[in-house]
């Protein structure tokens, strides 16, 4: 990615909107971190639904979501300039993809939310949209499964369809920026009340050349059981703007 400028980008399942006090909370949330892009997982909206998720000079706000109040996922982006060219969306609300460019640099995004029943995200994403996969694409979401060993406090090993996705990622050229820069790190953005276990199951995946910088940190709110990821990316060929 040649892009001049920090790209800030939140990811957060906030597992349903259809609360206005919900909604409230996670508009006053994404104002106070000002990122330039931000991705919700189950937003649980019916397509005759989105309409009620506003938030204030964000005019861009593209949804996929499918016809029951369940799954349904959104990439909102606003705060830069952002030349939208193709959305592919998935019928039931799982994925959403955004072809475009900013400052005439080619990027693409991808928000995935991984229902349990469907773990093996490579079935939802990676295979759909592997001849998608660009120099500079952002994949983040929801996976609903642990990468590595390290991201469980039980330290249970992870299973065959985890292996195939970490195959998936490392043969498409993208890597966990999270596990990247911290390595040895036992923080976790889901608790399982019947395992009594601590997982980190929100993932963001950016391409290897890709130059990532060390900020991605984690934020608790009052808004859902998981916590929010944040990545500012960051291209050092050209002069460091400011970071808001």
């Amino acid at each position: 990615m040649v892009i001049g400028t920090y790209i800030s980008t939140i990811t957060l399942n906030v597992n349903g909107l259809n609360s206005p006090t919900k909604r409230h909370r996670l508009v006053e949330w994404i104002q106070k971190q000002n990122p330039y892009i931000g991705c919700l997982q189950e937003t649980h909206f019916r397509p005759r639904d989105t309409y009620r998720l506003k938030v204030r000079e964000w005019k861009k706000i593209f949804h996929a979501n499918g016809n029951q109040e369940k799954a349904g996922v959104a990439i909102l982006s606003d705060k830069i300039d952002f030349k939208i060219k193709t959305v592919a969306r998935h019928k039931e609300g799982h994925y959403i993809m955004i072809k475009g460019s900013i400052q005439e640099e080619s990027i693409t995004i991808i928000n995935i939310y991984a229902p349990n029943i469907c773990t093996s995200i490579h079935k939802v994403n990676a295979n759909s949209h592997k001849r998608e996969i660009e120099s500079s694409t952002i994949i983040v979401g929801d996976f609903n499964t642990s990468l590595t060993q390290m991201d469980r406090s039980s330290r249970k090993q992870i299973n065959k369809e985890t292996q195939a996705l970490n195959d998936t990622i490392v043969h498409i050229d993208l890597i966990d920026i999270y596990r990247t820069f911290h390595l040895k790190a036992e923080e976790y953005t889901f608790f399982s009340r019947a395992h009594g276990a601590f997982s980190r199951l929100d993932h963001i995946l950016d391409q290897n050349q890709t130059q990532i910088l060390q900020k991605e940190r984690k934020l608790q709110i009052n808004v859902t059981d998981k916590y929010r990821c944040k990545n500012p990316h960051q291209n050092t060929s050209k002069q460091k703007p400011t970071m808001h």
